[in-house]
């Protein structure tokens, strides 16, 4: 794509899901895009470590809405299961209570009904179909007009309200998750286990919306595991960037962001060199912008309101032992006895006073194993930028005894190194603060003040969790689409715009959506 006779050219800041994804688009589009990464590999928080079990997973560890990179590499020529092997999963995920109760759900919603069923007895089972109804319908009002759209689309989401009843209950402003689980279900085991959903975008259930119930459907569409960890996907989108004609430049962090005549003229890097560029793509969390941590001329390109107050964080722990006393299956979620004791300190900004435990056994994707294996445990916390030894301390005594008391062990303990603490994510993540998932989703209109791809700043746009449509690894890709959608369609503007001013023309390869010209 040219405008006049010079080429247009993109950077983009960050190599996490977001950008990545925003980057290939780029490419289809004919774009020239450099993305640059300070870490030494791309992922962001899809990011693994070295153990002598193999790379062991430290952030998401299993792929829902397959179906959003199967249309990305489709746009590009490619097939998908051609550069990873993807694992289905028939049971999404195994729950344990203290009471020593347990429940698998499965991709088959009926054999999930069954399971209910077998748990909790008819009533209960009846309840889950209603349940599964009622969040199949939240989920076609929402796809379309607010994970797929640019911005959120109210009037179309107003008018899915309007013709489709069943789902009012869910979008009353002051109905809280937590509220619809007790509308939903009358056993407390199940109120906890769909209510947790919140937390998959860094919220407790007591202050998000009832509307994030539908998150059950984006698990409930399929769970796939990837051989060698998530991690391998993050390589699977670089190695296709790369093939694109994208460049990759790791282990360089972006100091500022340039601005000239309103608009962005460049990006400043770490060792002081500089990247022309017509537009900016920034994969990071947009608080950092907030913060003045990319200069003056980035900072007010969107409302501090956008950014804040944060989201959730966590206390993961990623390493190799050998475990005995429980049957796992790659998710495994072993829940705490009352949720008033974990979302209740969280609410106050302290550690649970007992945690609930979600324990990925990554070895476990296609069945039984034996031996060393590979887990990563998550402790859901309050987001917060530093942490002491104490607070360590309490961390470990807080999840292997706590897994213990449900027959879970480990032959090794896993060292501290093998923690990462909200401080970590906050060092890790400049501006973060060490939050996950971006801005808080409590609040009936939080899903509305995320930001969306454009900013105030003109060539400035925004891909990643923090960004409409929001946290997730298949929402982060949305955002890199959205991101790149935008700025083909801008810089197409523009050129029409010259074209009334100068002879030459425009020059463009429109291959955003695929290949075709």
């Amino acid at each position: 794509m040219r405008i006049g006779s010079d080429p247009v050219k993109i950077a983009v800041i960050g190599a996490g899901i977001g950008g990545l994804c925003a980057a290939i688009r780029l490419a289809l589009a004919g774009l020239s895009v450099t993305l640059v990464e300070a870490q030494r590999g791309p992922g962001g928080k899809m990011r693994s470590l070295a153990t002598a079990a193999g790379p062991v997973d430290a952030g998401p560890t299993v792929l829902t809405l397959r179906h959003v990179f199967d249309d990305l590499f489709h746009a590009a020529g490619e097939r998908l299961e051609d550069h990873l092997t993807l694992i289905a999963q028939p049971v999404l995920a195994r729950h344990w209570w203290p009471d020593g109760s347990r429940l698998d759900l499965f991709a088959d919603p009926e054999a999930s009904a069954a399971a209910i069923a077998t748990l909790a007895g008819a009533q209960a089972e009846a309840e889950f179909i209603r349940f599964h109804r009622l969040t199949q319908r939240l989920y076609a009002a929402f796809e379309a007009p607010m994970m797929r759209a640019a911005r959120p689309n109210l009037a179309a989401i107003g008018l899915k309200a309007v013709t489709t009843p069943a789902i009012w209950q869910a979008l009353l402003p002051q109905r809280r998750l937590a509220g619809q689980m007790a509308k939903s279900f009358t056993d407390p085991r199940l109120r906890q286990l769909f209510g947790r959903y919140a937390t998959y975008v860094g919220g407790i259930p007591e202050q998000s919306p009832a509307v994030l119930s539908l998150i059950w459907q984006a698990e409930a569409r399929g769970v796939w595991a990837v051989k060698g960890g998530m991690a391998e996907l993050a390589k699977a989108l670089a190695a296709l960037a790369e093939r694109l004609g994208v460049t990759l430049r790791y282990g360089c962090a972006v100091q500022q962001i340039q601005r000239q005549s309103g608009r962005v003229s460049g990006v400043v890097l770490s060792d002081t060199r500089r990247l022309a560029c017509d537009a900016v793509v920034f994969n990071g969390d947009p608080a950092a912008l907030v913060a003045g941590l990319l200069g003056n001329g980035a900072q007010q390109a969107i409302a501090p309101t956008a950014a804040h107050p944060r989201s959730l964080s966590a206390w993961v722990w990623s390493f190799a032992a050998t475990p005995s006393g429980c049957d796992l299956i790659h998710h495994n979620v072993f829940f705490c006895r009352d949720p008033a004791d974990e979302f209740g300190p969280i609410a106050q900004g302290r550690m649970p006073d007992e945690a609930t435990l979600y324990v990925c056994a990554q070895d476990r994707s296609l069945g039984p194993a034996t031996g060393l294996e590979r887990f990563e445990i998550i402790m859901n916390a309050p987001a917060k930028a530093t942490v002491s030894p104490h607070e360590v301390a309490e961390c470990r005594a807080k999840t292997f005894p706590q897994l213990a008391r449900f027959g879970l062990n480990f032959d090794t303990p896993p060292s501290d190194q093998a923690l990462m603490t909200p401080q970590g994510f906050a060092a890790m993540f400049p501006g973060s603060q060490g939050a996950i998932y971006g801005r808080s989703p409590h609040g009936a209109l939080a899903s509305l003040q995320r930001p969306c791809a454009r900013t105030k700043l003109a060539g400035l746009y925004l891909a990643g969790g923090g960004a409409h449509p929001g946290a997730g690894v298949p929402m982060a890709a949305l955002s890199g689409q959205h991101a790149a959608e935008a700025i083909v369609k801008d810089l197409t503007l523009a050129s029409r715009s010259s074209l009334m001013a100068m002879p030459g023309g425009m020059s463009m390869v429109s291959r955003l959506m695929g290949r075709a010209r």
